[in-house]
């Protein structure tokens, strides 16, 4: 395989195929985000990516089970492109049980939703897409290029065509001033369409970025442990979401809460008041993704 630059994964896509169906990230403006600050998003030709999955069937042979088909947004091609590229995929290994992409609302809202069932017949089981928030006036300082009726357009749209909906929360993405209106709000959003995933993921700043500059200018006010905890405890009080698996898979997270909405809030609730009892010094420091 012949990868460009850095490449990004989720973290649930680490025993996936990784081939580059695009390069960068079409939007690339939000504000808090490092990852393809350097890079000019293109498209790949269908006929290299190709001949990246037949180097990949080379090298590990037929038992490939999943194959996550990355940059940012791949969603964006052309559905006949992508119709072509995930045919071939499944020619080169049979035992395929899965084709994941990135594709954030934007992006998903322009496909028609026969244009999705088409993907989703040809293999395209999850989408991987961060609303960050579920809050217009944060959407909008983070320059995410949606709104909250967008990500709920998009979230339903997918549930429709049968496509499962992996969508990432970012704890203290709205700073303490609007803390309580991001969970509050993205509780309303989500819980509008009930994705299958919500992955929670703790903001820490990047340098190199505009938020990272208001951070260190004071501008923007970083949550304290505690303050990041009952944030997720009182988005996960609101939620009202049906089947929807709350994971915290990330190691920039402070704690590891998970189950299944409804029926395991009270659990998780829980889990989080034990971790509220723990006292702040214990935790990382806000600024650091790692102890």
């Amino acid at each position: 395989m012949r990868y460009e630059g850095m490449v990004y994964r989720p973290p649930s896509e680490a025993q996936s195929l990784i081939i580059q169906a695009t390069i960068g990230c079409p939007h690339n403006r939000c504000t808090f985000c490092s990852l393809y600050k350097n890079t000019k998003f293109r498209i790949r030709p269908v006929k290299e990516i190709k001949e990246d999955l037949q180097m990949a069937r080379d090298y590990y042979g037929e038992y490939i089970e999943s194959v996550f088909f990355a940059d940012g947004n791949t969603i964006i091609m052309k559905t006949e492109q992508l119709l072509e590229i995930f045919d071939y995929t499944h020619n080169l290994f049979p035992h395929l049980k899965r084709i994941t992409v990135y594709g954030s609302s934007r992006f998903v809202n322009k496909k028609k939703l026969e244009d999705l069932k088409r993907l989703r017949a040809a293999g395209l089981k999850r989408i991987h897409t961060g609303m960050e928030s579920g809050d217009d006036i944060i959407l909008e300082r983070i320059k995410k290029g949606t709104n909250s009726q967008e990500i709920i357009n998009a979230g339903l749209k997918l549930k429709e065509a049968g496509i499962s909906v992996s969508e990432y929360y970012l704890v203290g993405i709205g700073g303490r001033e609007r803390s309580r209106e991001h969970a509050l709000n993205s509780a309303l959003t989500l819980s509008a369409f009930s994705p299958d995933f919500i992955r929670l993921r703790t903001y820490v700043p990047m340098p190199n970025t505009p938020l990272y500059d208001d951070y260190q200018n004071g501008v923007f006010a970083l949550l304290s442990p505690h303050e990041a905890l009952r944030e997720v405890r009182l988005l996960i009080e609101n939620l009202n979401c049906d089947n929807s698996q709350l994971l915290s898979d990330h190691i920039n997270n402070y704690w590891n809460v998970y189950g299944v909405l409804p029926q395991d809030k009270n659990k998780m609730l829980a889990e989080l008041d034990r971790a509220l009892a723990i006292d702040e010094s214990r935790f990382r420091r806000p600024e650091r993704g790692r102890l």
